[in-house]
């Protein structure tokens, strides 16, 4: 009987009326975009006066404590180029009664990660622990953050890295590019001009690390962010016993001009003999982060060169076959910051692709079709969801909105934002940001193999500069 049964289904498996084709007429519809909705984060002080900002997530028990500083790469003194970087480097490498690879064990033996880094604005310690070891791994955490050793054998041990690493870049086209794009963007000793060199990292002693610990971990320029498995009631107490000595102060002002705006289009090519790419930077000065224009300006560059379907790239990789891929994006500082678009591309086609970047820059600033545009707000909506998926991604974000000063429930109105801009808001914004006439183009490659190219498409003026010119000479090791 069971047989039988078994050959019926068969059988009626392959009936016409049983089966359904497929229709491939067209890709499924699009639901509905739906709006992220998020907790609104719990804010709380400290007795010490530290702020604490926390968001819950109890699918997982697992936590992440950031601790956010306020103080970033583009805050070193004149002369001390790369210390924040430099100093949150060595944060780890050594703290209270641990060395470095005492604290290393004691960091995985609780299988937790605690990690030290900087960026253009801010620096970070942060802290990924199972919820079950917290208390332990919060405890080293804050040994870290108030004790560190800044021992001169660690000292020493990373500066060398440090000058291998310049040393290395000189071998580096983006490296070269990304330093010669800043330096030519932002000139007259401007902090976002500025590098880490030979001399500054040969003159950072261990009471320059101190000093940086000292004026910057204070109250006032810090903030705790917490996300996953707790609610206020449990993780105050913890964070009460172990961050009660963190320093009360005020933070130091920040020397943060408003850059000026790239005027006329300015050509450098950096010599790199027997290069087989070259790498090409284009860009201007695009809006801050509070700028009205921002919503339109992201939907903008997820079209231009945001994305991989973009037209930049699609444009350079696909049609050409000049690169493996094409970029663009906008930095989205809290001031006037870059909007950069780039690629490697073959060395015997630069000018080629050059040309063809113009060409881009030229049609966005036409109205874009409606088709297009959805695509680009629709990417922009559906893929917001994943600044939220982890307890690291959430705590990193709940880091911005303190960063931008982002006012709550600002994340849950972002997708109908984003899905109410309107063509003529994009267009505008194109009209304003990607100004074909006022850009600043680098170009790092063999100079003998493309310049000649680059000449025929009369853009202007060329501009040489060697490799030193952009990273001065070479450490001697």
């Amino acid at each position: 009987m069971k047989k039988i049964f078994i050959a019926f289904i068969i059988v009626s498996l392959f009936h016409p009326g049983f089966s359904q084709a497929p229709v491939r007429t067209g890709p499924p519809a699009l639901d509905k975009v739906k709006s992220l909705t998020l907790p609104t984060p719990v804010r709380f002080t400290l007795s010490n006066g530290l702020k604490v900002v926390l968001m819950k997530k109890h699918n997982v028990p697992l936590v992440q404590v950031n601790l956010l500083i306020e103080t970033g790469n583009y805050d070193d003194p004149l002369g001390k180029e790369g210390l924040a970087s430099f100093a949150m480097d060595v944060l780890d490498e050594g703290a209270g009664n641990f060395s470095a690879l005492q604290l290393s064990d004691e960091i995985e033996y609780l299988g937790a990660q605690i990690g030290t880094g900087s960026r253009p604005f801010s620096s970070e310690v942060n802290c990924t622990a199972p919820l079950a070891r917290l208390q332990e791994a919060i405890s080293l955490m804050s040994t870290i953050v108030l004790r560190p050793a800044f021992a001169d054998k660690e000292i020493d041990r990373l500066r060398k890295l440090r000058l291998n690493g310049l040393l290395q870049s000189y071998d580096e086209p983006n490296a070269i590019a990304n330093r010669a794009f800043n330096q030519l963007m932002f000139p007259d000793n401007s902090p976002y001009g500025r590098f880490s060199n030979d001399k500054s990292i040969r003159s950072y002693v261990r009471e320059d690390l101190l000093a940086f610990h000292r004026t910057h971990f204070v109250t006032g320029n810090s903030t705790l962010i917490v996300a996953g498995d707790v609610t206020r009631e449990s993780i105050q107490p913890v964070l009460e016993k172990y961050f009660a000595a963190y320093p009360k102060g005020n933070a130091v002002a920040k020397t943060r001009p408003t850059p000026i705006q790239v005027k006329g289009r300015s050509i450098y090519i950096i010599d790199k003999p027997g290069a087989a790419q070259s790498v090409i930077q284009i860009g201007r000065l695009g809006p801050a982060r509070n700028d009205p224009a921002y919503y339109a300006a992201n939907i903008l560059n997820t079209i231009f060169g945001g994305s991989f379907t973009s037209r930049l790239n699609n444009n350079l990789r696909e049609q050409h076959g000049y690169a493996y891929g094409a970029g663009s994006n906008f930095s989205f500082w809290n001031t006037p910051s870059p909007f950069l678009s780039s690629s490697s591309v073959q060395t015997d086609v630069t000018g080629a692709a050059l040309g063809e970047f113009f060409k881009e820059f030229d049609k966005i600033r036409l109205p874009i079709p409606a088709d297009e545009l959805n695509r680009g707000k629709n990417y922009n909506a559906l893929g917001y969801a994943r600044l939220f998926e982890t307890n690291s991604d959430l705590a990193s974000t709940l880091g911005s909105q303190v960063l931008y000063q982002l006012p709550d429930g600002y994340y849950n109105g972002y997708v109908g934002k984003v899905l109410a801009v309107t063509p003529q808001e994009v267009t505008a914004a194109a009209n304003q940001f990607i100004v074909p006439d006022n850009m600043l183009v680098v170009i790092v490659g063999d100079r003998a193999k493309i310049e000649a190219g680059i000449r025929q498409l009369n853009l202007g003026n060329l501009n040489f500069l060697t490799i030193e010119d952009v990273l001065g000479k070479k450490p001697v090791l």
